[in-house]
């Protein structure tokens, strides 16, 4: 502690704000007197909770910054990455407490740095999901950049492996299930990840996933930046990309990273092999060696399995196509595993009984959960055109059930407008002629002819006493007749061939 007095040392904490003159002159009431060794005081600065170790330490060495970030006490150091460290500190007023990323100095004078670390907040500041950690501020001051964000009380997924050696699959499949929310929600906003990693996933005390870092974010249709191969974290999204073919930013890429996140969670063991050699980094050969993760541990049940392998299909074109995708056959993953009716058998195949296949969930299961994840924007859109209110009823909710997002007029004309505006209004229409009468056929053959709509998938419901109409309708493989009575089921089956529910891009 060198020469410094307690008077000294109470001297610098009050010249840097970090105790105020009320609550020195309380500890020199209860010592009496302010002629103690330094030790003693800086006991009751730490018993009172007025400085925390991390404080202490910086007091002593005669620091004069890195108190304050704005008007944010820095509290301790939670971690330190290569490119900036994470701080949890306490708005002093209110007593909030928040995280405050800090981009280390030797990167603050690199324009290139820089601006990636404020477009990583701007961007962060437009998402607001449960299980994407918030960011509320950006900041800029001279050489110094941070952005504040809500501090989660727990620790990242690399340090809750590290404990756990391993997780359940019910257990891993629910913060999958987490991570794939957040991540589905930013690539509907257009945000890539482009860093999906064990420790950029938090989990709370309450056990709920949350992701950060968003620095390396890019649109689905790319940035505008050349990124390439400078950035170190990027490296193995490139090394995917260059392995199987694909542009820079494909946004399958995310997909495949959230397959080996969920390899790593099950088995204790990286999907691709840790290293740090850039080169090994690169190699197509560090993506098509991964061990099977049925080889690896056959244990895994089967719908588990066929999540991980389809999430890290090789060929892009194989592996799911949105995390919405991924996202369904995870809660049918979720749904069985608490039912334990995912019980390991024999492949048809020959493959091992736990290596699972796409074939292992059907599509009804995947139409189920569509209806009960996926937000109404990902929906596929179907116009219905009926004037029958109870008609109107019993569609809307039997196909939203379905997992269609359903929009309804009585209006056949008023509905062929709203498609010269915007073809892309609905991705089928249903002209139901119950009610309606010929005006519902005609309107369905207007449909057809107008080069916005021709095609449109459409479907003319003719009532029962319509069916001699079906002649006047102009059909085509996406333009189908079907006569009352039917049933929800029946319909369910023909919109599923025209427009599968589950989305596709």
């Amino acid at each position: 502690m060198g020469e410094l007095t307690a008077e000294q040392v109470a001297q610098r904490a009050i010249d840097l704000n970090l105790i105020d003159d009320r609550q020195l002159q309380s500890i020199w009431g209860d010592l009496g007197s302010d002629n103690v060794p330094p030790e003693t005081l800086i006991q009751q600065f730490l018993r009172r909770e007025l400085l925390t170790d991390y404080q202490v330490t910086k007091l002593l060495k005669g620091d004069r910054s890195g108190f304050y970030y704005g008007r944010y006490k820095v509290l301790y150091l939670v971690s330190a990455g290569t490119f900036a460290r994470v701080y949890r500190a306490v708005d002093p007023k209110s007593g909030k407490v928040v995280a405050v990323k800090v981009l280390r100095k030797h990167f603050s004078d690199d324009k290139k740095n820089t601006e990636q670390f404020r477009r990583e907040g701007e961007m962060g500041r437009t998402l607001r999901h449960e299980n994407i950690v918030p960011i509320s501020e950006v900041h800029s001051e001279g050489r110094t950049h941070y952005l504040v964000m809500e501090f989660v009380e727990g620790g990242n997924l690399r340090e809750f492996l590290k404990i756990r050696k391993r997780v359940e699959p019910a257990e891993a499949t629910r913060l999958m299930i987490d991570v794939t929310n957040g991540i589905n929600y930013a690539h509907s906003r257009g945000l890539l990840h482009r860093d999906l990693k064990l420790t950029n996933v938090l989990v709370s005390s309450r056990g709920q996933a949350k992701l950060v870092d968003f620095g390396l974010a890019g649109g689905i249709e790319g940035v505008s930046d050349d990124e390439g191969l400078e950035n170190e974290r990027t490296i193995d999204y490139a090394g995917l990309e260059r392995a199987t073919g694909v542009r820079k930013d494909d946004p399958r890429s995310d997909i495949y990273f959230l397959g080996c996140i969920y390899y790593h969670l099950l088995t204790g063991k990286p999907a691709l092999q840790e290293t740090k050699e850039r080169v090994q980094r690169l190699a197509k050969s560090r993506f098509a060696d991964v061990v099977p993760i049925h080889r690896l541990d056959p244990e895994i049940p089967r719908v588990v399995s066929m999540v991980v392998n389809k999430a890290m299909e090789l060929d892009p074109d194989r592996r799911y196509q949105t995390p919405a995708q991924m996202l369904i056959d995870l809660n049918i993953a979720a749904k069985r595993l608490a039912d334990g009716t995912d019980i390991p058998g024999p492949a048809e195949d020959g493959r091992p009984a736990s290596a699972g296949s796409d074939e292992d969930v059907t599509d009804e299961e995947r139409q189920k959960w569509a209806a009960l994840v996926l937000p109404q924007s990902q929906r596929r859109a179907l116009m219905f055109i009926e004037s029958n209110m109870r008609m109107q009823d019993i569609f809307r909710d039997g196909l939203k059930r379905c997992g269609y997002r359903v929009l309804l007029t009585s209006d056949p004309q008023r509905a062929l407008a709203r498609f010269e505006e915007d073809a892309k209004t609905a991705d089928c229409v249903v002209f139901s002629s119950g009610d309606l009468g010929e005006s519902a056929v005609e309107a369905f053959n207007a449909f057809g002819d107008s080069e916005k709509t021709r095609e449109v998938p459409a479907i003319l419901l003719l009532g029962e006493n319509q069916k001699a109409w079906k002649a006047r309708a102009k059909r085509a493989d996406h333009r189908l007749v079907l006569a009352m009575p039917i049933k929800l089921r029946q319909l369910r089956n023909v919109l599923t061939e025209l427009v599968p529910p589950v989305p596709n891009a």
